[in-house]
């Protein structure tokens, strides 16, 4: 009985390995076995084998991918990417909730990249990372979205407008009233400031935290339960901050800009 194509790709892991190498280009032999640690006497019948089914050529002694094998090995990519992802942090993406992301980034999200998976210090669970503080001070232009409020964030993103080239915030609708009721001063400032545009959520589901700036991003979804349990993501990957751009922006379009608190009744 002849094999399948999938069979050829996904049955030998040293076949898909090979085939994962050469779409970063053409190796030869000696660049295969060290790349992927093994032997030619090993290597070679899976390199028959990929030949055979066309989904690599040799050229002058060394293998690339053919046209049909670099279209399979693009698709292969994101299923790849994605069982890597989950299997790195498997308990944490069963308990939260991701479902809440529109179904275009929710596919998308093993563009993540290698991120950081932050757990809380259990001597400070309820202290801002300094992950997070740090990384954002040394940012340029930010953009977040606070959907729960802590005592330290007036002050903290009022420092940030004051560092940073721009900031636009969106508010969730009980960090606002939060905010508006406790740190009048700080809201004040923020609305005021001239590098600085302050938005009210508006949308129905309550959005995940995000800070993302031109080189980091940061993101807290909450549990299943919708608490926030101070587990939070981080990356540097270019993938995960144009990932995390056009998350905000989905949200950004179902906000409202807030331009003078007294326009703004208590919001429901």
């Amino acid at each position: 009985m002849t094999s399948s194509l999938t069979d050829h790709v996904w049955l030998s892991e040293k076949r898909t390995n090979l085939l994962l190498l050469l779409m970063e280009g053409p190796r030869d032999i000696e660049q295969i076995k060290v790349s992927l640690n093994v032997t030619s006497r090993g290597m070679m019948p899976q390199i028959k084998k990929l030949k055979e089914k066309h989904l690599i050529v040799e050229e002058d002694d060394r293998y690339r991918l053919s046209n049909i094998g670099e279209l399979i090995v693009k698709n292969m990519l994101p299923l790849i990417n994605t069982l890597s992802m989950i299997n790195e942090n498997k308990d944490y993406w069963e308990q939260h909730d991701i479902n809440i992301l529109p179904p275009h980034l929710f596919k998308r999200l093993h563009e993540l990249g290698n991120y950081l998976l932050l757990e809380p210090d259990l001597h400070y669970t309820f202290e801002i990372p300094k992950e997070f503080t740090e990384n954002l001070l040394k940012s340029r232009e930010i953009r977040s979205i606070i959907s729960f409020y802590r005592p330290e964030y007036p002050k903290f993103y009022s420092e940030l407008a004051e560092k940073a080239e721009s900031l636009t915030l969106i508010l969730s609708k009980a960090a606002f009233n939060r905010m508006k009721s406790n740190r009048m001063k700080e809201l004040d400032f923020l609305l005021s400031a001239e590098n600085t545009q302050v938005l009210l959520y508006e949308g129905e589901a309550r959005p995940p935290a995000i800070d993302v700036s031109e080189w980091f991003m940061y993101i807290s979804f909450f549990n299943e339960n919708g608490s926030y349990d101070h587990n939070d993501i981080m990356s540097f990957d270019e993938s995960a901050l144009k990932w995390c751009s056009e998350l905000f922006d989905h949200y950004l379009e179902q906000s409202v800009e807030i331009k003078n608190i007294d326009e703004i009744r208590e919001a429901q």
